[in-house]
């Protein structure tokens, strides 16, 4: 029997996760129908800037992600601490973002003015919602469901686009977090999609690798690494 999401993530055990999510009707979902030769590519670009938009949302850092053709590969680190410290308007302004709240949590950010009865309702609500912005069960909803819709509604159909629940495995060290990062970075050169990691299409490694190139700082989106003192390197 499965394991309740909760049960499989544990902040007080560490607060990285690889999650995995496979498209319920194999490949030419996401890449290219070898029946028909039609070609859902795009659709991986939906899947990246979705994920990169989310992370500036959610209290969850992404350290790195591969989308391939039918399953999509994240990993994940969750920073409770930064949204305890978000106050009731940074909360509800991340989650309008997604969702459309409450007609209190509405009536807050417009500015209207709370009894106080509709104080002690809207401060659970806040909390709900902070509580929300660091479970990664949220984040991959968030994720999944709409990309699901976009593609059902390009296709012209209903039901599910991805195959149950993500799937998420948690890492309880360094060295863990180390080696599924390099497992999910060569993912698309492991299936022959691509043969080297900066040339490897929505993938982190590939801005990892663009911006040291071009000598620029670490993405922004991502997770950085740990400063070297020899910063020439």
């Amino acid at each position: 029997m499965p394991q309740p999401r909760k049960s499989q993530i544990s902040l007080i055990d560490t607060p990285y996760y690889h999650c995995v999510s496979r498209c319920v009707r194999q490949s030419y979902l996401c890449g290219t129908d070898k029946h028909s030769g039609q070609s859902y590519e795009h659709r991986r670009g939906w899947v990246e800037d979705r994920l990169l938009f989310l992370a500036t949302i959610f209290a969850i850092d992404i350290c790195a992600y591969a989308v391939m053709n039918n399953h999509t590969h994240v990993v994940l680190c969750v920073d409770k601490a930064l949204a305890d410290n978000w106050d009731s308007d940074e909360v509800l302004r991340r989650y309008h973002k997604l969702h459309r709240g409450t007609l209190l949590t509405q009536k807050f950010m417009n500015g209207d003015t709370l009894s106080q009865g509709e104080l002690i309702t809207f401060d659970e609500t806040v909390e709900t919602y902070r509580q929300r912005l660091y479970e990664i069960s949220w984040f991959m909803r968030d994720l999944n469901e709409y990309i699901a819709r976009e593609a059902n509604k390009e296709d012209g159909c209903t039901g599910r686009f991805w195959e149950g629940r993500f799937k998420s495995q948690a890492l309880l060290d360094e060295s863990a977090v180390l080696a599924c990062m390099v497992y999910v970075d060569l993912n698309p050169i492991r299936a022959k999609m691509e043969k080297t990691p900066e040339t490897s299409k929505h993938t982190s490694i590939k801005k990892r690798i663009h911006a040291a190139k071009n000598k620029q700082p670490q993405p922004s989106v991502l997770t950085p690494f740990v400063g070297n003192p020899r910063e020439n390197m």
